[in-house]
């Protein structure tokens, strides 16, 4: 290749001279280059107090104000003045006033994640103040500032962490009221999320909820929004598991998801039909099978069929008539259709019949609610019991809000009969330790118990059941269970009776068919409730 050197012009005007090459170090060596350091990495923790600091700041907390120069975030505030004190001059009230500003995006963006950081910080002693702002928090979850929706999930979700599970029953109204249809699509999946949080930190209460939850969760498998069907898919798949009936355990996924796909409910009603049935079935369980049953007497007549016969059963194995009586007017209107105008007459002969047995259930659930009622206890009393019991004990003054908050959860224990200690104790310790000792906080909770004991009548002593013979009063007893048992449509044992001793021999007598093998196989499957575990009894 040739290369051709450009002629230089004499007239040009000259040019910057060239630049030096860099001088080597003296001796030789390494050459030492300054640059300027990186920039440091702030996390969105740092972000999130620097606004919460900047916010407090800006508010007037009367003798406090020297802990909120602007650089202080909760933390730093609470440890300075404590909880009590920054409530009692109005710290809560103004935090509210910025959320609600709709003037000020910042202000709502900062108020928020100082109510998330206001839970992290003080624990459960803050819950009586910011359960009530859940409304509020769920509303911001549409605003019109990404920012701001961000800070109210992580505010929300920040409650929910500390809540105690005997709160559930005051909450989950505001989560019911935020999946409403009126409310908008951010609303709504932000309160399936919550609700699907709930069923970690407080199962059992969740699951008591059931027959009011799963009818929201099926209107929202089939809202409009694909990000509310997601949230409603994964609220539903945790609170089904929470339905503590291990016969119906591996059909729960297609339960739930037949909601939104219709052309499945054939192929479910048939795997339900073909279950086992062990466990007594109560409310939880009704509440996850009617609305499948309910599509079910839609379908053809071989499901139509297997529809009424599963009814018949299950109404066979609920325990107590006031579980089923809630279900019966979604039930009962399809049952009556098919016995009165199915054209195959076998099919009017079985729907018939689980019309009957339907009408049964609903007239002693009837009989059942006539009868008198246990005591209720109602909160107001119960506020006006724990002010008496703590003005007895100590010579202190609890806020309000957290005796009012306190009494809602006790009187929500004495209605359901809970007595354990520990129970008590969770729901009232750690929110009267914001003014007392632990150890008198503990004395007030005993104190307040045994009032409400007292309040029951002799009548309501629980009852353990059947008679014991008295000549194995003292013997080593393995097993002492009640139990049904059915296999498909059949009812094999309802509501039975099965007791063992050590060193007896037991047989099982019956003709065929009446479910000797079925409740062999149960046993030895661990389905009997009640029935010891492998490693405590052993069954070949």
């Amino acid at each position: 290749m040739k290369v051709i050197r450009k002629k230089e012009d004499p007239n040009a005007p000259a040019g910057k001279p060239a630049a030096a090459p860099p001088a080597k170090p003296a001796g030789g060596g390494i050459r030492v280059v300054n640059r300027a350091p990186p920039p440091p990495v702030v996390s969105q923790e740092e972000i999130e107090s620097r606004k919460v600091a900047q916010l407090l700041g800006r508010l007037t907390l009367g003798e406090h104000d020297r802990h909120c120069d602007g650089h202080t975030d909760i933390d730093g505030v609470v440890a300075a003045a404590g909880f009590s004190a920054l409530q009692a001059n109005g710290l809560l009230t103004k935090l509210k006033a910025e959320m609600d500003d709709t003037t000020n995006a910042e202000g709502r963006e900062s108020a928020l994640l100082a109510f998330k950081q206001l839970c992290q910080s003080v624990g459960r002693p803050c819950e009586p103040y910011v359960v009530p702002l859940l409304e509020h928090m769920l509303d911001r979850l549409a605003d019109k500032a990404s920012p701001v929706r961000e800070a109210a999930m992580s505010a929300a979700q920040a409650v929910v962490g500390i809540l105690c599970p005997h709160a559930v029953e005051l909450v989950l109204p505001v989560i019911f009221d935020a999946m409403e249809d009126s409310k908008k699509w951010q609303v709504k999946e932000g309160a399936l999320l919550l609700l699907a949080a709930l069923t970690r930190s407080a199962p059992s209460q969740v699951a008591a909820c059931l027959p009011a939850i799963v009818p929201l969760i099926s209107e929202r498998m089939v809202d409009p929004r694909e990000q509310v069907k997601a949230a409603a898919a994964t609220a539903g798949t945790a609170t089904f598991k929470l339905v503590g009936n291990r016969d119906i355990e591996h059909i729960l996924d297609d339960l739930l998801h037949c909601v939104a796909r219709p052309a499945e409910v054939p192929d479910v009603v048939s795997k339900l039909s073909a279950t086992t049935f062990v466990q007594t079935v109560e409310a939880p369980a009704l509440a996850v099978m009617v609305p499948l049953l309910v599509k079910g007497l839609r379908e053809s007549t071989a499901i139509q069929r297997k529809s009424c016969v599963i009814i018949t059963n299950m109404s066979k194995l609920v325990n107590s008539p006031v579980d089923a009586v809630n279900f019966l007017p979604k039930l009962l209107p399809g049952v009556e259709k098919v016995a009165r105008v199915a054209a195959d007459p076998e099919l009017r002969d079985v729907a018939s019949s689980a019309l009957a047995i339907l009408e049964k259930v609903a007239k002693e659930g009837e009989e059942a609610s006539a009868q008198p009622e246990s005591a209720k206890a109602e909160a107001t009393a119960y506020l006006q019991m724990l002010k008496d019991t703590i003005a007895r004990s100590l010579d202190i003054k609890v806020d309000q809000t957290t005796l009012e908050y306190v009494a809602q959860m006790t009187t929500l224990l004495f209605n359901s009969r809970n007595f354990e200690f520990d129970e008590w104790a969770d729901a009232m310790v750690p929110y009267l330790t914001a003014f007392l000792s632990e150890e008198g906080a503990e004395s007030v909770c005993r104190a307040y118990m045994a009032k409400a004991m007292s309040q029951l009548s002799e009548a309501e002593e629980e009852d353990h059941g059947w008679e014991i013979d008295e000549e194995d009063a003292d013997k080593d007893e393995l097993c002492n269970c009640r139990f049904s048992l059915a296999y498909g449509g059949k009812i094999l044992l309802n509501n039975a009776t099965l007791r063992l001793i050590r060193g007896r021999r037991y047989g099982l007598c019956g003709g065929n068919g009446v479910g000797k093998s079925t409740l062999m196989k149960a046993i030895a499957r661990g389905q009997l409730d009640g029935f010891p575990a492998p490693d405590e009894l052993k069954t070949v």
